[in-house]
């Protein structure tokens, strides 16, 4: 039986890292340690569901508390979002980082039957992502106005936005206008590779890096192996 019994032990998570893989290896598709003793488990898109009701029902690892949701974008991604749950178990003492992956058009599971602290989390990444769950009771922005154009989160969101919003004295009222910069104003980044997006995604070159740089081979030919299975 491999217990997450303390995150002080980095052999007793990466045996317990293994039997988590060995017990769900339909979804498991990477199980690490990183620099620090931190446990992360990469899965497919399709294991939300099955991976986190393991993790937090099992006997042995009793995850039951949901610490947080959060997500990265990387457009140089084939799938450029980047979707990272963060578990904890008081039970065992113990955290485990579970992360998945998904593309702007590709919709995940919701995790709100699992975890209910998940409902605000998924509001926060739909609203500065774009990334949409599917089944969620009320998936709408949380911090922009709901008529609000784009996700700033993401890489190619314009720092300075598409409109501009404004309390105007004379109608005294808020009101939205498009936005309009001086060209003396503007200031241009040449050095930045999210200039040129999209042309900056080239997902030939780029496809071995979904989850991050520097995965055994073996690894790498376990994914793709698993996308093309996807996709057949």
């Amino acid at each position: 039986m491999h217990q997450a019994k303390s995150w002080k032990n980095p052999k007793h998570l990466s045996n317990f890292g293994q039997y988590i893989a060995d017990c769900l290896p339909k979804y498991v598709q990477l199980v690490e340690l990183n620099q620090v003793n931190e446990l992360s488990i990469c899965i497919h898109p399709d294991g939300i569901l099955p991976v986190l009701s393991f993790l937090k029902d099992n006997h042995n690892s009793q995850f039951a508390s949901l610490a947080d949701i959060t997500a990265i974008d990387v457009p140089s991604r084939k799938y450029r979002f980047e979707l990272i749950y963060n578990l904890l178990s008081l039970r065992y003492n113990s955290r485990v980082r579970v992360r998945t992956y998904t593309d702007e058009l590709t919709p995940v599971d919701s995790s709100c039957c699992i975890f209910q602290a998940s409902n605000w989390y998924e509001r926060e990444i739909y609203d500065m992502f774009g990334v949409f769950f599917a089944d969620h009771p009320d998936l709408r922005r949380i911090l922009n106005d709901y008529g609000f154009n784009g996700h700033p989160e993401r890489k190619d969101f314009p720092l300075s936005g598409y409109t501009e919003m404004r309390f105007d004295e004379e109608c005294q009222r808020i009101v939205i206008e498009p936005l309009e910069l001086p060209q003396e104003f503007r200031k241009f980044e040449y050095n930045t590779p999210w200039e040129t997006f999209p042309a900056f995604r080239d997902v030939e070159k780029n496809k071995d890096k979904l989850i991050y740089l520097g995965k055994p081979q073996e690894d790498q030919k376990k994914l793709r192996s698993l996308e093309d299975t996807k996709k057949e």
